[in-house]
């Protein structure tokens, strides 16, 4: 019995869960990672899409992951390393007068001083703002309608941080939080490719435009990592294999090729996971980083929940609206205006906020982009490793492209890719003959390779109705659900996307019943 319930069996070996199963072994704990998948890392993972030619097949920019979690468990001394760090952003203009933004800095575009200035002023507020959100990262949140008084000062931890602002830019910070992105930039900018870049991190990976509320929330999360962009050598895959080789020194046991079918139950309890192969393993505890959806609803059942947290769950929104593009290209592409110097960077196609909504606006009827925004990068020009000798990888993010599209993806696909295809050559005209082979990941190839339902990067919108106390849904918020024994620890628990970390160190934590997981003997 004594080892039954010291077993603890975390269901995908996504970041999130690797990061739960490390810390958790290293408190003592008998942990079994079980993964579907044969390598681990979820959507964080680098994999070859034509011969020779390797891309990071989800997320491919690193700039959330939680400092305590890299310090905690000693990622850099475990081999983690950059090919790139504290990127620039450079938005692309069709006639080749880029506009490059590094962190408040601004060059070229046609900007002004007055501009210059302003994103100044706009950098510090949102930077301030952001550090709100990073402290909520790393806590629990507080359950809702509680009289713990654990809850309470969770709660007054909080606001104290939002009183910490001061007077201005407190009222300031609960006036914006929760609306949209363009009013704002209108306020503050004049430059249409300055606020049609700063609107895009607002939306990126959402079912929002610059129009829509809860813009400026995202655009706040994803500062929230108060970093600057990077690509670990070897593509995020790298970034996977070390958390997996530091859980798996501490005596973390990690299978591949390993599909959980269902969650096992004894009672009102927990008592294990089958696979698909018929196999049981019976644990004390189960973790999930599934999304939500998979977890309640494929996995334990809704006969297991009662009807109200059923319906709950049904109703997270999580449909995804991105596509992944990635390109082998016998040389480096060529952009009108970009130096060889500039093509390193991240790279936008958002030359107003007013493309950037209407592009949002066509997926509201089911439609993809007729003009697709995008984020992309060339990792193959800092890490040859991705490549042959002289050949690149191009990798894109782009978006609006509805999970539940009208025409159906089976007939849409080649279609939307060759559309993707002429967005690029706008910027770089030669790039279509240098294209050896394509890969386009839409919603739907994203849910069924990373085994995300609806597609969604983050497991369920990042909303302030799906935020915090209430991700995934009320009374689910600490990691713990209604089911003695089942936790969550993926993205779509507290708080949410990005490649944090922080949801697997939060979710170990409410297993130990420890306040810091640091204080755990080793």
């Amino acid at each position: 019995m004594t080892d039954f319930n010291n077993h603890t069996v975390i269901i995908g070996a996504g970041h999130n869960g690797l990061v739960c199963a490390a810390y958790l072994a290293r408190a003592g704990k008998k942990v079994t990672l079980l993964e579907a998948a044969e390598q681990v890392g979820g959507a964080a993972i680098t994999r070859e899409f034509a011969p020779g030619f390797k891309v990071s097949a989800g997320a491919h920019l690193l700039f959330m992951l939680d400092k305590n979690v890299r310090k905690d468990l000693g990622l850099d001394s475990a081999g983690l390393s950059f090919s790139q760090q504290n990127m620039r952003t450079t938005a692309l203009a069709e006639d080749g007068n880029h506009l490059q933004i590094s962190g408040d800095l601004l060059q070229g575009g046609n900007i002004d001083e007055k501009d210059c200035l302003a994103m100044k002023e706009y950098w510090r507020v949102m930077n301030r703002f952001a550090t709100v959100i990073n402290h909520l990262n790393n806590r629990t949140p507080p359950r809702v309608g509680t009289r713990s008084p654990g809850d309470w000062i969770s709660l007054a931890k909080m606001a104290l941080d939002i009183r910490l602002l001061g007077k201005k830019d407190m009222r300031e910070f609960l006036r914006i939080a929760g609306i949209n992105i363009y009013d704002i930039l209108q306020e503050n900018f004049e430059n249409p490719l300055l606020k049609g870049a700063l609107s895009l991190d607002g939306v990126l990976g959402t079912n929002l435009g610059p129009r829509s509320n809860n813009s400026v929330f995202c655009a706040l999360h994803r500062l929230s990592g108060l970093q600057g962009m990077a690509i670990p050598r070897g593509g995020m895959g790298a970034l996977s294999n070390t958390l997996a080789q530091v859980a798996g020194k501490h005596g973390a046991v990690i299978r591949t090729s390993a599909t959980v079918s269902r969650i096992l139950m004894n009672g009102d309890h927990v008592s294990g996971v089958e696979l698909s192969s018929g196999e049981n393993i019976t644990a004390g505890t189960v973790i999930s980083s599934a999304d939500p959806k998979t977890t309640f609803l494929g996995l334990l059942g809704a006969r297991n929940l009662e009807a109200g947290f059923v319906r709950r769950v049904q109703n997270i929104r999580m449909r995804g609206n991105v596509a992944k593009l990635h390109l082998a290209l016998d040389s480096a592409p060529e952009f009108n205006g970009l130096s060889q110097d500039q093509l390193g960077d991240r790279l936008l196609i958002a030359p107003d906020m007013d493309y950037v909504e209407r592009a949002f606006n066509q997926s509201k009827y089911g439609e993809y982009s007729i003009k697709s925004v995008a984020e992309i990068t060339i990792p193959s020009l800092h890490d040859p490793s991705l490549a042959p000798p002289g050949r690149h990888v191009l990798s894109a993010i782009v978006q609006y492209a509805p999970y539940q599209l009208k025409a159906g993806w089976s007939v849409s696909k080649a279609a939307f890719t060759e559309q993707l295809i002429d967005l690029l050559t706008a910027y770089a005209p030669g790039i279509r003959s240098q294209t050896l082979h394509r890969e386009l990941l839409t919603p739907v190839d994203i849910e069924s390779e990373f085994r995300m339902t609806g597609g969604h990067w983050h497991h369920g919108e990042l909303a302030m109705d799906q935020f915090l106390m209430l991700r995934p849904v009320p009374h689910s918020a600490q990691y713990a659900s209604p089911v003695t024994g089942l936790f969550l620890c993926g993205a779509g628990s507290h708080p949410g996307g990005g490649v944090m970390g922080s949801a697997g160190r939060n979710a170990a934590n409410a297993v130990l019943g420890a306040k810091d997981i640091k204080d755990q003997q080793t």
